[in-house]
């Protein structure tokens, strides 16, 4: 008895002593510096203990212990969010199931503050990895929400950098602590939702390297900048249903369809009504097709000449005209109106078009300007099979 309430004893003061440790924050005098990432408290102790030879698959020393077992499975990505970035090593480590970064005999003296249930997987030829763990816990009588800590080292990057926390979106102290402290987003959004196998929780998280991160070497080719960027988290935003689903009201896509995947086909000052046509017939095809699991919104949102009614009459006439059943024909007052949170969205109104395709409200593809070929149907069509995945068909969890 006497041993275990010792053992608590050094638990809480490591946990004292390294919380703020355990928030990977960047240095100011790294920045200045050029330090890739800005510079990272404790990230260096990956290395200690580091295995020589790194599987993209790994098994966490907390997998048999108690708690519920979790899958965090995914793909990491070069800067354009779609090339996959082979042979990348992520370094992992988080609490127990009771919310400490328990020691272990044995373990190094230098990454007590890291806990024992610690591990690593490199990406394999696609940039896919798996790492089978428990669900960390939060920090007893704390705010913070419960995560698990991310650190990646490419192959040519000199040093290692921190990407966002994973998080879980059932955790109610989620919400609370955004609010205070709003994601980063360094290498896309951590905040996975999970899906049940047996009893086994499954989430998935991409990773875009360089993403949000300062002094990355790497630069994106963009032509024209239009939406948030892949890996990111599609906002929740409330447009005017004018046709096909939830006509007649302002329902936000991905709050109602989270669970479903999707794509927003966002049109705003440079309309041609003619290839708007046939990409809506494209998608309306698409979404009768794929309906068990996508679902299609098209935003349109010209901020000349606004009027509300003439725009509502133009859309019906649209969805008339086209039959449209299975596409939600939708609209903003502008791509900057706070009202609707179309503002958040970060469209830009002098594109052509701009279609975000989404998964499980994480953004998966982006495209810019595109016209309504064949190429580019077919191009679509492809990337729209990244929405269904492996794990489409498992059940959420309950929610209280």
């Amino acid at each position: 008895m006497k041993k275990w309430i010792i053992f608590k004893l050094i638990s809480l003061l490591l946990l004292s002593v390294s919380c703020n440790g355990q928030q990977p924050n960047k240095k100011s005098s790294d920045i200045k510096n050029g330090v890739v990432g800005g510079g990272c408290d404790s990230c260096e102790l990956m290395y200690i203990g580091m295995p020589e030879k790194i599987q993209s698959t790994n098994t966490s020393p907390g997998w048999d212990q108690k708690g519920q077992k979790l899958v965090v499975t995914g793909t990491v990505f070069q800067i354009d969010g779609k090339t996959p970035a082979p042979d990348v090593i992520i370094y992992y480590w988080q609490t127990d199931n009771d919310g400490y970064y328990s020691p272990k005999p044995g373990l190094d003296s230098k990454v007590k503050r890291h806990g024992y249930i610690r591990g690593w997987v490199k990406t394999d030829e696609k940039g896919k990895y798996t790492i089978r763990t428990i669900r960390p816990s939060p920090y007893p009588n704390d705010i913070l929400p419960a995560h698990i800590h991310l650190s990646v080292k490419e192959p040519d990057i000199a040093n290692e950098y921190y990407t966002d926390e994973i998080n879980f979106d059932d955790d109610k102290l989620l919400i609370p602590h955004f609010k205070k402290y709003p994601q980063e987003n360094r290498g896309g959004s951590g905040v996975v939702r999970v899906l049940l196998k047996d009893n086994m929780q499954i989430a998935e998280h991409n990773i875009v390297l360089g993403l949000n991160i300062p002094n990355y070497p790497k630069k994106a080719t963009v032509v024209l900048q239009s939406g948030l960027n892949i890996g990111e988290d599609q906002p929740s935003f409330i447009p005017f249903h004018v046709y096909g689903p939830d006509r007649g009201t302002q329902t936000c896509p991905v709050c109602k369809y989270g669970r479903y995947h999707g794509i927003i086909y966002f049109v705003g000052n440079n309309t041609n009504w003619n290839e708007v046509k046939s990409w809506l017939q494209f998608l309306e095809q698409e979404s009768k097709n794929r309906k068990k699991y996508l679902k299609v919104y098209f935003v349109y949102g010209n901020d000349k000449d606004y009027n509300k009614d003439q725009r509502q009459s133009m859309l019906e006439k649209l969805g008339s005209e086209l039959n449209i059943q299975y596409t939600a024909l939708t609209f903003v007052p502008s791509f900057y109106d706070e009202k609707t949170e179309a503002v958040l969205n970060k469209i830009n109104p002098q594109a052509e078009n701009t279609f975000v395709i989404y998964k499980h409200r994480n953004i998966v593809d982006k495209y810019i300007n595109l016209k309504p070929t064949k190429e580019s149907f077919k191009m679509l069509s492809n990337a729209l099979d990244k929405t269904q995945g492996d794990f489409f068909d498992l059940p959420e969890p309950n929610y209280e």
